[in-house]
């Protein structure tokens, strides 16, 4: 079944079962290979995107939930890796293996548009991706650095 979908502000017109997961039409259909697989019941967030601005994890959201809405996935924050959550990523050397790091940062951004200034107990509450090399740490730092720089 063809259906058209919006991503990082591009329109594409889709082939796919419509109860195929976001996740795969994005990877294989759009070739956004940023998005990632990892444990495929939505527990692990490295697949995070953003439909309409809010996050959900792609591997288990069926790509026609997606039509209609406005898709954002890491490659559609900036090419050039200089927007403010970037930056602070950078700033802080958060990855480490870097697997799980856009869903981190797409739920990240998510957080940062809900609560501007988040304590650390918000950012432990909101973000419950897993991270494996265990940067959490860092994750907090460079949210609360993300954040300063998002209100400059």
């Amino acid at each position: 079944m063809a259906f058209d979908l919006e991503v990082n502000g591009n329109a594409y017109s889709v082939e796919a079962d419509p109860q195929t997961p976001l996740l795969w039409v994005i990877r294989d259909q759009l070739g956004l290979t940023g998005t990632k697989f990892s444990c495929g019941i939505a527990q692990c967030g490295a697949c995070t995107v953003h439909l309409d601005g809010l996050p959900f994890r792609s591997c288990r959201v069926p790509a026609s939930v997606a039509v209609g809405k406005s898709v954002t996935t890491i490659e559609g924050l900036s090419l050039a890796g200089d927007h403010p959550i970037q930056i602070a990523w950078k700033e802080f050397d958060v990855p480490q293996c870097g697997y799980c790091q856009s869903g981190m940062i797409m739920s990240s951004l998510a957080l940062l548009k809900k609560t501007p200034d988040p304590t650390d107990a918000e950012i432990d509450a909101e973000i419950t991706n897993i991270c494996r090399c265990s940067t959490y740490h860092r994750v907090r730092e460079a949210i609360h650095r993300a954040a300063e720089l998002m209100k400059a």
